[in-house]
């Protein structure tokens, strides 16, 4: 565009934007999309509005108040939410697309891979997801597709295929067949590690992922080279990339720690190595957990696992939802927010952090993770009062995405 068509386009779209957002009661403003009615939670840490409306142009957010501040045309599609409770898209920041129902992303009917991303997103309410161990080229095709429009589905962010410490594949990965082990990053020094991350960001990686402790059975665990590690972050990060850990114990978690990675992939299960001074570590150097508490659901010492969680939220550490979906076959989300609840996390720390810790995480605090004018129209309408029930974090009645009802009706 024209250096002087994009001025007059950018005038156009501010002045539109400043009539929109007006609080005057005589104004009708012309939306594409309104939502009236709801209880409105613009953030975890604000007020909630009673009543209220938000209203959509394309996908951004164009106004948000109550009734009485803001009137609406009689013809602007109306989602009416009377008794419901809308709050930003959530981003579920653990999945995995490795299944085999994923296979052929880039050829799958629209229709089949659409159903199959309802399943483990939209309808559990995330507009954001973000896979942390799939093949990348399969799943930049499936992102592609969305993006193009062809697809109904998320926002993807990807890591890619892992890192993985020399001869540490770990011990349930080891039957894949021989052409995709092949594929997996097995750095043996740092400047390969750089070169694998340098590549895989090149192909569409949005994150790298660590296995700093790799469990190979039987109770052990491989920790990856401490250089490795640290050289393929300082890369991710020095592409604007963060990065993820797996690290299954302490040992794994001190290499995390020392190369600087952003986001533990899930907490220790082995507790007996959790304490107050790794927590501070972590703490100190900003990192974030995603507790995946139902994957501990069977395993005896659950109870001290939720505690290291609550621990780490109580001590100021960035907690971000996650289910390792994909992973396990389990789809749902209402034994994650019941588990994150015993582990002590109120409804606005679980709204935290699916929504406005994420974003922050991701660097995207200006576009989403709040209700507010000029944020992305990533919305999700929830049939429960989450703050009386977290458990209502799991009752979505619509997802909306980019300011289309992409589940529900």
């Amino acid at each position: 565009m024209p250096p002087l068509r994009a001025l007059h386009a950018t005038l156009a779209l501010l002045a539109f934007l400043c009539s929109a957002c007006s609080t005057m009661t005589d104004r009708c403003v012309t939306p594409t999309l309104a939502i009236i009615g709801a209880t409105v939670y613009p953030s975890p840490t604000e007020a909630p509005i009673a009543d209220g409306v938000v209203l959509i142009h394309g996908d951004k957010i164009v106004a948000v108040g109550t009734a009485a501040a803001i009137s609406v045309c009689a013809d602007v599609p109306t989602i009416r939410a009377q008794g419901q409770h809308l709050v930003a898209g959530f981003q579920n920041s653990h999945i995995h697309f490795t299944e085999p129902i994923w296979e052929g992303a880039a050829s799958q009917p629209a229709a089949k891979l659409g159903e199959q991303l309802n399943d483990i997103a939209l309808r559990r309410g995330f507009t954001t997801v973000v896979d942390i161990g799939s093949h990348t080229a399969n799943t930049v095709a499936m992102r592609a597709r969305i993006e193009r429009g062809e697809v109904v589905g998320p926002r993807i962010l990807t890591t890619g295929i892992p890192f993985y410490p020399v001869n540490g594949i770990p011990w349930y990965l080891r039957d894949l067949p021989p052409e995709i082990l092949k594929m997996f990053n097995t750095p043996a020094t740092p400047a390969e590690a750089r070169a694998l991350v340098a590549k895989q960001v090149a192909e569409g990686a949005d994150a790298v992922k660590l296995f700093t402790g790799s469990g190979m059975g039987q109770g052990k665990v491989l920790p990856m080279d401490t250089a490795i590690a640290t050289a393929a972050a300082d890369e991710a990060h020095k592409l604007g990339k963060p990065v993820f850990s797996h690290a299954s114990n302490l040992a794994g978690l001190e290499v995390a720690i020392a190369a600087r990675v952003d986001v533990i992939a899930h907490p220790l299960q082995d507790t007996d190595d959790w304490s107050p001074a790794v927590n501070a570590r972590m703490r100190e150097r900003g990192m974030a957990m995603v507790p995946t508490l139902t994957l501990f659901g069977s395993v005896d010492n659950i109870a001290a696992i939720e505690r290291e969680v609550g621990d780490y939220a109580r001590a100021g550490g960035q907690i971000l939802f996650g289910t390792d979906g994909g992973f396990i076959p389990y789809r749902g989300t209402d034994e994650e927010f019941l588990r994150m609840g015993r582990a002590g996390l109120d409804w606005r720390a679980i709204l935290a952090s699916l929504t406005t810790a994420p974003a922050a995480r991701f660097g995207e605090s200006a576009r989403r993770g709040r209700i507010a004018p000029g944020m992305d129209a990533d919305l999700v309408l929830l049939s429960g009062d989450p703050s009386r029930d977290t458990g209502n974090f799991s009752n979505v009645r619509m997802t909306i995405r980019r300011g289309v009802i992409a589940f529900g009706r």
